[in-house]
């Protein structure tokens, strides 16, 4: 088997932006107001929900809403460069971010975002 060539690109996303270092700072901030905003989220609904425990039954609903809410925020926000445009999609699609959250950052970033948010408001009706 031979080896590739140096002329070859052998880096799999090579269509994968690159980040400016203002653009870093642009995204990192809607990242966290984001993040920061569905944990509150998780706050209030979990406050709620401690509120109506009558049964032995509630604590494990409410554990299992945690639970599952965890999941879903983990695979969800995932700050690497290379998932950020999906990330950023996902949550505009959401509203859990503007575009002007956003603003600053390249066309070439905003069009995939945009483009997400597009597609998974296209399937979700």
């Amino acid at each position: 088997m031979s080896s590739p060539s140096a002329t070859q690109n052998t880096y799999p996303y090579q269509n994968e932006p690159t980040w400016s270092k203002s653009e870093k700072a642009i995204a990192r901030t809607a990242f966290d107001a984001a993040l920061k905003r569905e944990l509150q989220d998780v706050m209030r609904k979990t406050k709620q929900m401690a509120d109506q425990i009558k049964e032995p039954a509630d604590v494990w609903e409410l554990e299992h809403y945690l639970t599952e809410r965890r999941k879903e925020i983990d695979r969800k926000y995932d700050y690497r460069y290379s998932q950020l445009t999906h990330v950023f999609g996902r949550l505009l699609y959401e509203r859990r971010i503007t575009e002007e959250d956003l603003r600053g950052l390249g066309e070439d970033k905003m069009k995939p975002i945009r483009s997400l948010a597009d597609l998974l408001a296209k399937y979700a009706n």
